[in-house]
């Protein structure tokens, strides 16, 4: 309707700015996008993708008691977790947000698997909200395995625990402790019986962090299980909840992996190799001298050596390298003078231990990953 140019009772003004402001609410109806609401999925396996990059997922697989989550656009909240399980079993479920592939669900564009040889840092952020009457662990999940699978259990899980809640603990037991990306950590080890899991446990909360995913696959490949040869299929963080767990919630999540690898030679290069061990041993004592030669073609350029010291066996001191941790899977690691072994160079270091029992040697190493034979 055309309105009158005529003025009434002097209130044209007043008309003229109604009309305007009308027409304005209809031009902003008309082009704004709609507000997008959050997502909740109560569905056992439910799952959605967020920032077209990411996959959140529900997946609550140890309960049939009504597990939801609340997804945002930049992660997700925990709304209802009813039910308990023990706190000696496995947990409820693992809600999370993930990067890569998991049970043939991949995250659109994802560069996962990824052969870890080739991955040169895999930066990653995260942040949590923590809740104090539920009993859960925060866990940032890297699963490794020699396949480029997409679907199924892989051989090897690492967990960071950024914070737990209750007498819970990882699967297996304690190996020492390490310090990983510049934290320390406790160190465990263990199988859940479908996989061999290695367990990183913070002191106490870590509410956000950012760090390189890589950092931690190293530590599973020094410790003999993984090498470099094998995949990154997938990155995750989320709770495993074992009692209640409404209000759990992962604010930001974000993964990159970044491939290219180091090339022949470059830090953490798998080689060929053989390992001399010599030891002198008295009761109770012993040292032992190790030489490792790089038996390839070309020089490597940064070394860690992966070998399980016998049981009853503990190292006291080191030379030439850091050994850790003390006993059990221990891995040797260059200090900053000797990281470069030459092509058909060798290099050597030696630590003195203490011993209960009978004595015995190392049956395996692996330098960076890689099965060595012995001299």
């Amino acid at each position: 309707m055309r309105p009158s140019t005529h003025p009434v009772r002097g209130a044209s003004g007043l008309v003229g700015a109604l009309l305007a402001a009308l027409a304005a609410l209809a031009a902003l109806l008309t082009t704004a996008p709609a507000a997008q609401a959050d997502t909740a999925i109560c569905e056992q396996y439910g799952s959605t993708t967020i920032q077209g990059r990411y996959v959140v997922q529900n997946n609550r697989w140890g309960t049939s008691e009504t597990q939801c989550i609340n997804v945002t656009d930049s992660g997700f909240r925990i709304t209802q977790a009813d039910g308990s399980v023990p706190t000696n079993g496995a947990p409820k479920s693992y809600p999370s947000v993930f990067y890569g592939c998991h049970y043939t669900n991949c995250s659109p564009g994802t560069s996962l698997p990824a052969q870890l040889s080739t991955i040169s840092s895999a930066p990653t952020s995260i942040s949590y909200s923590y809740v104090s009457n539920a009993v859960y662990d925060a866990a940032y999940d890297i699963w490794l395995d020699p396949t480029p699978r997409t679907d199924g259990v892989n051989r090897t899980e690492i967990m960071v625990w950024f914070n737990k809640v209750g007498s819970i603990q990882p699967v297996g037991s304690q190996v020492g402790t390490a310090t990983v990306a510049g934290r320390q950590w406790q160190v465990w080890s263990g199988n859940n019986g479908s996989n061999d899991v290695l367990s990183f446990v913070a002191p106490s909360a870590i509410t956000s962090w950012s760090f390189d995913v890589m950092d931690f696959a190293r530590q599973a490949v020094a410790r003999g299980l993984a090498q470099n040869s094998w995949y990154l299929t997938s990155v995750q963080a989320g709770f495993e909840p074992w009692q209640n767990g409404a209000g759990l919630a992962v604010n930001s999540f974000s993964s990159t992996v970044n491939t290219g690898g180091s090339g022949p030679g470059g830090p953490g290069t798998p080689a060929a190799c053989e390992v001399t061990y010599a030891t002198s041993v008295w009761p109770g004592g012993f040292t032992a001298d190790v030489t490792v030669a790089n038996t390839s073609a070309s020089p490597v350029d940064g070394w860690r050596l992966a070998f399980t010291l016998p049981s009853g066996q503990r190292v006291t001191s080191a030379w030439n390298a850091t050994v850790t941790p003390s006993s059990g899977a221990v891995t040797a690691t260059n200090l900053a003078h000797n990281g470069q072994i030459a092509a058909g160079g060798r290099v050597a270091f030696g630590f003195q231990g203490a011993y209960s029992g009978t004595f015995a040697k190392p049956t395996g190493f692996s330098l960076n990953g890689t099965a060595c034979t012995t001299a």
